[in-house]
């Protein structure tokens, strides 16, 4: 059967190794002047910045980038929390799992592709993608034409997610580790 293709971005699963998991996240500012929308699901990096309080802030990462984390959430505003996302150039905050231990679920694109068994360990990109307004997540997949073994890539391939109705061919859903991350060291891929 084959897998379905609805790509939602990351999803956190659990902590690399025998780690706990306990879905800490850290509140982060998206500045207006970011002209990009902001989903659940979508990588974001610091911006270099913080707001009036101190918050630092972030925008979405892109391809080939560092990440910092990956948007859990908004802080409820009477604005982003009744959309379900956060409109571009508007200003609020945001709900990061910044954890580098955190491993996520993500679909792969088949570009490139199927993932193969052999293909575990790689490191790959990512594919930046706009987020769908109806179901309020992220469209980003990991970039099966881009696995190596290049230490820079932003993601590392840890397995597929153990689950009926997935298997490694086109559209899999992948467990992955943020590699090229803003509070770890990157390490190359197997």
């Amino acid at each position: 059967m084959a897998n379905v293709n609805i790509a939602t971005g990351f999803k956190p699963v659990r902590e690399a190794g025998s780690g706990v998991h306990n879905g800490g996240l850290n509140m982060y500012y998206h500045p207006a002047s970011d002209g990009t929308a902001l989903y659940v699901g979508d990588p974001v990096v610091k911006s270099g910045s913080a707001d009036a309080n101190g918050i630092a802030g972030c925008i979405r990462a892109s391809a080939s980038a560092a990440i910092t984390g990956v948007v859990q959430g908004f802080v409820p505003d009477g604005v982003t929390d009744i959309a379900g996302y956060g409109a571009a150039s508007t200003a609020y905050y945001v709900l990061v799992d910044d954890d580098p231990d955190t491993l996520f679920e993500i679909q792969e694109d088949a570009v490139g592709g199927a993932l193969a068994a052999a293909d575990i360990g790689l490191n790959a990109d990512i594919i930046a993608a706009a987020g769908n307004a109806y179901t309020k997540r992220s469209g980003f997949m990991l970039d099966t034409s881009t696995k190596n073994t290049t230490a820079t890539l932003p993601l590392k391939i840890v397995g597929l997610t153990p689950r009926p109705n997935n298997e490694l061919s086109a559209n899999s859903k992948v467990l992955v580790k943020i590699n090229n991350h803003t509070e770890a060291q990157a390490s190359a891929g197997l």
